[in-house]
Formats: structure tokens, sequence, C-alpha cells
């Protein structure tokens, strides 16, 4: 089975009944549209809107259709009138038809509904992704499987072979599905009465945002992570996805029985099978893990890929790249040049919040060896990681001119998890395909160093980064700084930090499913953290406590320490100290060259009175005034400091700021209102109006109809609503960054994905940046979840996403002062503007390439769907 390929349900985009589409794919040119220029697109609703609004409507009267007419012939069939009195699978089967042809008449006016309006909450009208277009995209693709489903059990009922428990339970499961999908359209007309004209958020904590909570905590999610994992995203992807959830629950099992990862993992192998075997059991085993288990254990589940055995798998699988060293930078504080005046110099001081000056690590791939990376000042900051030696650098290796670009990149993991050494797959091929050297920081991960840590690290990167250009290989001419989910938060607040210090901003930003709002607003693609496998809403929300510090930096519950498991822990040491220590004799003998570089050499100052003691001052200081620093050398941390007085501290240290720094300072976190004003018609106001579903009278009133009610789980999810002034920060969530300071981005290119819980993020986020002028483009890839980076090496579509960032940064690499062309680089375009109605109902169509909607942000838009020769084309 297959998922729905159209975000929304336009006719013209939609093949097959089960979503998959041709692989059969022809290139041939194509002449740019009249209408394709870099001008900005009128918002108002176009004759072709409507006309894709109405095709849409059609196609979901067609969908319900199907699926009224299958669920009836199988119902009538079952029932008994073909086979004599029926056994209690087949009534089964028959109750559930019968419960899911009621769910179906509750939610077609529901659909249609959303499918008449949510083109009102698009970026633009060429790049149609929000929210509520994912809802009605999963609910069809739901849809889709129970007729599909239903079509094979009226082809085979009738054979020997045909098991009537085995479909009886698949048919349960959608219809459990269907059932909190319906739910969850209600929740998305509440958000639709409350928000204005184009706002994706809910503008409050409390009201709305706290009932979905609230009901997330009480909901049945067993069945969106049984027979029905996976069902919204693309075919290629579903059975990785299973692999994670299987490994996931066996971890779970295991986690906290053993002291060591090796027999967690030889464990975990060993009780895999049965989650494999029965749906059922995992399911319900991946909610208990996902409402209950704190922080820490997904911390150690993600770092998995961090183990020698899977990460060395991971290298020789990957592009093998010339250098790939792992660097420690001294916390050392240096001077740079301020961007307005060349004369004049600011101090950058280490980062020192939470846990006091410690080295900022960092790794450097490049696929060939350039000028200055087998330096000894270079060489001298190279750290072990007591795994394999490289001896690349010690052979004869041709080594190439300093590249004019480098890529600064932050690596995603939720502000708690993984480091450069995880996404070294797509990094390395990332080298190869740019031709440029990538630095990327391994900043330090919460709950242990909570916000605003990882941020002072990252941007002390990149200002060495500037500074110290000739060790990387880079010229110093053009720079891209690019990250993914938490990476792509600290693109965007280290850009922010590096404009308010007067000192170079990057030439250009790739977010790839940024996290741009770290509060706790809901929005209609944060519903579906319900279903998602991989961000449910509680990890999502342990995650962000931890890192505005609400989240202990230890474990709740202490392990028992045995005289075992302590032996087995010392002898665990003992021995990566050893391995540890032998990989630093071997590289001396091959380095024997290498020496440390004279004091000063690199113009780096003793930790002395230039350091700062938190990121607070300068984050709403003037961009052109210097950084406020202790007068005293003294005033270095010395000890580990309280995670919530300390961040609050700093917080509130703003308020000190002389009158020459208060050109960002008048706009305090909490006044900044990021929602978008406009005034709508009076028909625009009845359609939303004519959908959306006004609040509960009372406060004991209930979210939905009367008369229905969601499956509920039997252990409820032990979340809270923990609301903190870190959150509402600019420099944390840069949706809430005041006009000022988004003037102060270069060209911003976002990447989302249209089934991401992060998706309103991106959509508001991109519509903000519009409102102010600043250029951005927003490009959504349609059927992958949340993190496909780090699948990129699993299918083709995986592959084809990370394609379309390699794009984005080349982009920002290719571009010159004057506003570049249409058609720098490679655009998806849509064709089929004579497509009839939509084959939806035919029949079975083939697998096919990465559907993606694409937006230059200036006007010129692209779009790309199904792989069909007679739809698309790829245009070089």
């Amino acid at each position: 089975m297959a998922s729905n390929k159209k975000s929304g349900g336009s006719s013209r985009y939609e093949k097959g009944v089960n979503g998959r589409r041709s692989s059969k794919h022809k290139e041939v040119p194509l002449v740019p549209p009249a209408d394709c220029e870099r001008t900005h697109l009128s918002r108002e609703e176009t004759d072709e809107d409507r006309a894709l609004n109405s095709d849409a409507v059609m196609d979901t009267k067609a969908v319900f259709a199907a699926l009224y007419g299958v669920c009836e012939e199988n119902a009538a069939f079952f029932s008994g009138g073909s086979k004599g009195s029926p056994g209690d699978a087949a009534q089964r089967l028959v109750d559930t038809m019968v419960l899911i042809q009621g769910h179906a008449h509750n939610l077609e006016p529901v659909v249609s509904g959303f499918a008449a309006v949510y083109h009102h909450f698009d970026f633009d009208p060429h790049i149609p992704a929000n929210g509520y277009r994912s809802l009605v995209k999963v609910v069809r693709c739901c849809l889709l499987h129970i007729i599909q489903k239903g079509r094979y059990i009226t082809a085979n009922r009738r054979s020997i072979f045909f098991r009537v428990a085995h479909n009886a339970k698949e048919m349960e499961a959608y219809c459990s599905a269907l059932c909190q999908l319906r739910a969850l359209l209600y929740l998305a007309q509440r958000m639709l009465h409350d928000n204005s004209h184009g706002n994706l958020f809910f503008h409050d904590e409390s009201g709305l945002s706290e009932s979905f909570v609230r009901e997330y905590s009480s909901m049945h999610k067993g069945c969106f992570y049984g027979r029905c994992l996976g069902f919204q995203f693309s075919p290629a992807i579903r059975p990785c996805l299973q692999t994670l959830a299987i490994g996931l629950v066996a971890f779970g099992e295991n986690y906290k029985r053993h002291q060591s990862g090796i027999g967690v993992a030889a464990s975990s192998i060993f009780t895999s099978g049965k989650y494999a075997i029965d749906p059922e059991l995992r399911g319900a085993e991946f909610e208990r893990i996902t409402q209950n288990l704190d922080v820490h254990f997904w911390k150690s589940f993600w770092n998995i890929t961090e183990t020698e055995v899977l990460s060395g798998l991971a290298s020789m699988t990957s592009t093998q790249v010339k250098v790939n060293r792992a660097l420690s930078v001294p916390p050392l504080s240096f001077d740079l040049p301020l961007l307005a005046d060349h004369t004049a110099s600011v101090t950058i001081a280490p980062p020192s919040a939470h846990i006091g000056p410690a080295p900022v690590q960092m790794r450097l791939i490049s696929y060939d060896l350039r000028e200055g990376q087998d330096s000894e000042a270079l060489l001298s900051l190279a750290r072990s990681e007591g795994g394999a030696i490289s001896l690349s650098l010690g052979l004869k290796t041709k080594r190439l001119p300093s590249s004019p670009c480098l890529l600064v990149h932050f690596h995603g993991g939720g502000f708690v998890a993984q480091t450069s050494k995880s996404h070294e797959p797509y990094l390395k091929s990332w080298s190869q395909d740019l031709g440029v050297p990538i630095l990327s920081v391994d900043y330090s991960l919460a709950p242990e160093a909570p916000f605003p840590r990882a941020l002072e690290e990252c941007f002390y990167a990149y200002c060495w980064a500037l500074r110290n250009h000739h060790l990387l290989g880079w010229t110093g001419e053009r720079l891209c700084l690019a990250g993914d989910s938490a990476g792509g938060n600290l693109c965007l607040t280290t850009t922010m930090r590096a404009a308010a210090f007067g000192v170079r901003v990057p030439d250009g930003i790739v977010a790839v499913y940024p996290a741009t709002l770290l509060t706790a607003y809901a929005s209609p693609s944060r519903l579906l953290t319900l279903m998602d496998p991989l961000l449910p809403l509680s990890v999502l929300s342990r995650c962000l406590g931890a890192y505005a510090g609400n989240e202990p930096q230890a474990e709740a519950q202490v392990e028992k320490a045995s005289a075992l498991s302590l032996v087995r822990r010392d002898t665990a040491v003992l021995l990566r100290d050893m391995r540890q220590g032998a990989s630093n004799w071997i590289r001396s003998l091959l380095d024997s060259n290498a020496a440390t570089p004279p004091p000063g050499e690199a113009g780096e100052k003793p930790p002395g009175a230039t350091v700062r003691k938190s990121i607070s001052e300068a984050c709403f200081s003037s961009p052109h005034a210097d950084p406020p620093v202790p007068s005293d050398a003294s005033e270095f941390p010395s000890r580990k400091l309280s995670l919530r007085s300390q961040t609050c501290q700093d917080l509130g240290s703003n308020n000190h700021s002389t009158p020459r720094r208060a050109q960002l300072s008048e706009h305090a976190p909490e006044d900044v209102n990021f929602f978008l004003c406009k005034e709508a018609d009076s028909s625009m106001s009845r359609d939303l109006f004519s959908v959306a579903i006004p609040p509960p009278a009372g406060p004991e009133g209930s979210e939905f109809p009367l008369g229905f009610e969601p499956l509920r789980s039997e252990q409820l999810s032990e979340m809270t609503m923990q609301s903190s002034p870190v959150v509402k920060d600019p420099f944390c969530s840069p949706l809430l960054a005041p006009d000022s300071m988004l003037k102060g981005l270069p060209p911003v290119h976002l990447v989302a994905c249209a089934l991401d819980p992060m998706l309103d993020d991106s959509v508001m986020f991109a519509k903000r940046l519009r409102s102010v002028d600043q250029p951005v483009t927003l490009c959504v890839v349609d059927d992958l979840p949340h993190g496909f980076l780090s699948l990129s090496q699993v299918c083709r579509e995986t592959k084809e996403a990370a394609d379309i960032c390699v794009e984005r940064i080349r982009a920002v690499f290719t571009q010159e002062d004057t506003p570049p062309e249409p058609r720098k680089h490679r655009k998806l375009e849509r064709t089929d503007r004579g497509a009839s109605a939509s084959p939806l109902l035919a029949g079975p169509a083939e697998e096919g390439k990465l559907a993606v909607r694409n937006s230059d942000g200036g006007g010129a838009t692209a779009w790309a769907t199904a792989n069909n020769s007679d739809a698309v084309v790829v245009v070089p």
C-alpha cells in the first residue's frame, strides 16, 4: 500500500489510487512560462486557484463515493448473505466497514470545507503548503488505503487462502486511525475559528494550545505505530521507519537493564522479533515509550549512530574524502573587524554560559586536500576520536588551491543528541558535489548545556572560521550556513547574533525543516505530532524543554550500581583510554613534523579580560556597538552554573544596557507580535467561518461535536505545559524576532516537508521575511518525514530531497551582487496546465520520484509532483 502523493487534493497532480507514481521519466526542454518572472506575486486568488479548489472538492467526492461503495459491498458479502452465518472475524469485518462509513459521512463535509479554504494560508498561490493542507492530505491518504484494502478484499475474499481475521485486523487499524484523524480535523476547525487570515499559529499557550496538549495526553496513538506506521509517507521510506520503530521499542524494553551499550544492543536484537511479527504489540509499546520516557532515553537512542560499529559502517558506505578531522578549538578570545568599518574591531569571547569556558568541538570535511588543511597550526587543533587513524594526509596527496567557498554546518538532533559524526555521510557527499570544504560544529547539548550555550558555541565557531579561513582551505570569499532541524534554528540565530555584533554575516542560509518557534503554540501541522513516528509531541516538548532549561540534567531514576556493573564500567573506561592513548602515539609518529604554532600567530588572546559571561546583552545590542565584556578575568565562571537561574539572569541583563544599545532592546521578546495582519474580504471570511467551529461553551465543554469521542489511551502521557521566558527570546525562537532583526539576515532558503509537524514553522517564517522585503525561498517536498537528510542513503526519494538542499547551497555560492537570473539552478516545472479530471480512482501506478513544491520567493515559482513524463519535466 502507498500514500497519496498530492498535498491537498488537486486532480491534475494525483496519479493512481495508491498515489504511486510512474518510474518512467523523460527530460525534455521546457520554455519558461511567461508568468515566471522575479517579481512579487499578487496574493489575490486567481481563476486558476478557484479551478484547483473546485477540482479538489470534486476529487473529495469521488474518494468518498468509492469508499462508500467498497464498504457497502464487503459488508453485504460478509454479513451472511453470500456465505451463510458469519464467523467472529467476519462479523468484526462487517462492524468495521459500517463504522468506517459512519466516520466518512461525518468527515466528508469537513474535508470538502477545508479543500475550499486552505489555500488562504499558503506562502503564495504557487506553493500549496500549510498545516491544513497536510492534515487533509493525511486524511485522504488514509481513505485511499482503506479503498485499496477494500478492493483487495473484494478481489480475494472467495479464495481458499483468504484470511478473514488478518484482513479484519488491517481494517480495524485503519478505522482507528480514521477516527483519530477525525478528531484532529475538529481541532483544526477550532484553530480556523481563532486564527486570522494567513496565520497558522494559535496566539497563546493557553486556551486551544493547552487543550491540544490535554487531548494529546489521553488520545490513543498506538494505531499509528502498528499496522498503519508511516502510511502517509512514500512507500520507499516505510520499511526504514518500521525498522526504526522496531529498534526503538526493543531498545526501550532493555533500557537501563544493561550498563553497556553493547548489552542493550545485543538484548534488543533478541527481543526485536516479537515486535516485527506483532504490529499491535509494537504500537502499544511505542506509545508507552514515547509518552513516558524522559529526554535521556531519547538522547541514548538517537546517539546509537555515534557508536563505532554503526559509524564505521556508515563511513565505509559513504563518500571517501581526503580530509576528515575532528578539531578542538581552545577557548581564546580574538578580534574581528566590523562590517561597517574595517578599521574598527569587536572582541569575540569564547562561550561561557552554564558550564564555563571549554574548547569548541568542530569537524573539517573536505573531498580534496587544500592549502592550509595539512598545516601545523591546524594539526595542532586535531583531536583523537579513538577510532581508526586516517593516513590520507600522511601520504603524498595532491594539494589544491584554497576554495573560494566554505560551508559551515550545524547538525540537528533536537538540541539534545547527535554530533557531526552522525551527519558525516551526507556531508561527505555534499563536499564532493559542491567541491568545497565543510566545517561542522559539535555544539554542547541540552539538558547539560541548555540555551544559550549552543548558540554561543556556534557563533564562536562561525567567527573563528572567518578569522582562520587560511587553515580551512578557504580564501574567505563566499560563506553559507546550513543546518537541519535544530541546526536550522542555530543557523538563523547565529546570523542574527553576527548582525547584532556588527561582524560579517554569511552570504546565505539554507535551513532544512528548521524549528523557528520553540513555544507551545498550537498549529495545524503540529497536530501531526499525534501520528508522526519521528516527532511525537511528547518527545518534541521534552527536547525543547531541555533546551530551555526546564528538564533535569540527571536522569530521574538512578541505576543500581552492583559490583559487577562497576567493574564492567571501569574496564570499558580503561580500554577506551588505552585505545585513545595508542591512537595518539601512532598519530604522533605519523605527524612527527607537527609543532605547536607560536603564541599569538593566529592573533588569539589568552583567556583574560575580554570573556563575556553570557550572550544576553549582545543579543539586544546595536549592530555597531561592541559587545559588553567583564572587566576582570575573575568573572570567568569557575563552576557549573544553575540552569534556570543563570539563563534567566542572562535574559534579564539586557535591562541594564546603555542607551546606545537600545536599538533592539526596545523590542522585548514578549512584546513582539509575529502574527501577520491582513484585512480579509467578506467573502473569504464567510468561507473560513463556514468551516470553523467556535470554542466549547463553558470550561467543561468538549472540543469535539456532540456524539463523537476519539479513542482514548489506557496510559496517560506525562505532559505538562511549562512556559518559560527563554523560548520567547528571539535568539531562541527566530519567528518572534522583531522586523529590525530580520532585516539583517542574508537571503534565506528554506526546505520543508509537507508532512512534517514543523511545516508551519517554515511557512510562517517565510511569510515574515517576505513581509519585511527580505529575500527568501521556500521549497516543500512531499511524502518524506522530518529528518530525511539522515536517511539520504535509504532510498531515491530522500537522495533527491538531499540534492535539492545541495542546489540551494550552490545557489548561495554562485549568486552575484546583482539579482540572479531566473533558472540559475535546476527548476522543476509544472506543465500539465490542460490536464483533465483526476485519474485518482483508476488503477495502480508505479512508484516514482520525489514530489517538490518550489518557490524562489521573489515571484519565480515552480512545481514538481509525480514523476510522469506527461506531467513533469526537469530543467537543468
